[in-house]
């Protein structure tokens, strides 16, 4: 997590991969509000996103 240009920052990276969500500052109440947003089924979504993408990758790259 990053606080940057008034926005919480959450990056999450696998491989080669790069998921970056952008939270306003004053949407939350407290840094420990972040703790709330990165939960569980938050986590289980992004590794879901990440196997999308790299299939993604696989098919474009395919046709090279």
């Amino acid at each position: 997590m990053f606080h940057w240009n008034n926005r919480y920052l959450i990056k999450l990276e696998q491989g080669s991969f790069e998921q970056t969500f952008k939270i306003q500052e004053f949407d939350l109440t407290s840094e420990d509000d972040i703790k709330q947003v990165v939960s569980e089924a938050f986590i289980q979504a992004a590794l879901k996103r990440f196997e999308s993408m790299g299939q993604s990758l696989s098919q474009a790259m395919s046709g090279i």
